[in-house]
Formats: structure tokens, sequence, C-alpha cells
């Protein structure tokens, strides 16, 4: 890094570092961050025996969860109330949200619907939705000819 003179009486910024200074800001900080974050981000993996779901949900806990699956659409919603904390101080930024959400999926026919199962660690909910024995990838065989 380059040592830069500091210039007490230096004049206002120009109007081009004003502008830029406006565009290198997040939303939240010019109305705040009391609106919905949004949707979760999801990883979909298909492998050889099963698909995964991954959903980035840090900051819940299992219980916060629930899934639902019906007629081939696996639902993936949570809901957390935001506790009011007193505090000594003043928030200068505060970007942790916590929002109910909901996610749909509409599953393939090839999926085992009796073995889904889910688990959740280190903020991320893993749903594994296995194959059905007839939609796996079978070895290939190679057949001689007589």
């Amino acid at each position: 890094m380059k040592p830069t003179k500091y210039y007490p009486f230096a004049p206002a910024k120009n109007f081009g570092n004003w502008i830029d200074d406006f565009f290198n800001r997040s939303i939240g900080d010019f109305i705040g961050t009391d609106f919905p974050a949004g949707q979760p981000s999801v990883n979909v993996i298909e492998e050889e025996n099963e698909f995964r779901l991954e959903v980035a949900a840090p900051g819940l806990q299992k219980e916060d969860f629930q899934i639902n699956l019906e007629n081939g659409h696996l639902t993936i919603s949570a809901k957390k109330e935001q506790k009011e904390e007193k505090t000594e101080g003043k928030y200068t930024r505060r970007e942790f949200n916590y929002t109910s959400f909901s996610r749909s999926f509409n599953l393939p026919e090839t999926v085992n619907e009796q073995g889904i199962k889910a688990t959740y660690d280190s903020g991320i909910l893993f749903v594994a939705l296995p194959k059905k024995e007839e939609a796996k990838t079978k070895v290939t065989r190679t057949i001689d000819i007589a």
C-alpha cells in the first residue's frame, strides 16, 4: 500500500467521486435492512444413486425447518422470529436478518419418495433424494457376437 498525505483542508469531493461512492454502496446503506432478504441459495446435485439438495440457511436450527412432500412436490420452509435485543449501544449497521422462507421443487418420477432424508449441519440443510432402482445408471455390458 502506498502512503499518501492527509490534507485536512482538501476540497470537498467532486461530483464524480460522489457518484462512485453512491454506486459502491449496498441498497441497505440507503434504505436500511428491514426488508426480506429473499430466499436462500440452493444447490441441486445429481449423482449416480441420488439427487442432493443443499440449502444455505445459516443462523437457523433444525427445529426451524419444515419439509413437506405432496404429489411429487417437495416444499422446504423455515420460520424464525427475530427477537428484539436490548443493547447498551445502537447499531451503526445491522445485516443479520432472519425471515421466513419457502422453496418448492417438482421432483422427477425417478425419485424414491419413501427414502428421502434430511440433515442440518453448519448452516446448510442437506436433503438426500434417492433414485428408484430402475432409474440408476446400469453398468455397460459388452455383448459378444456369435
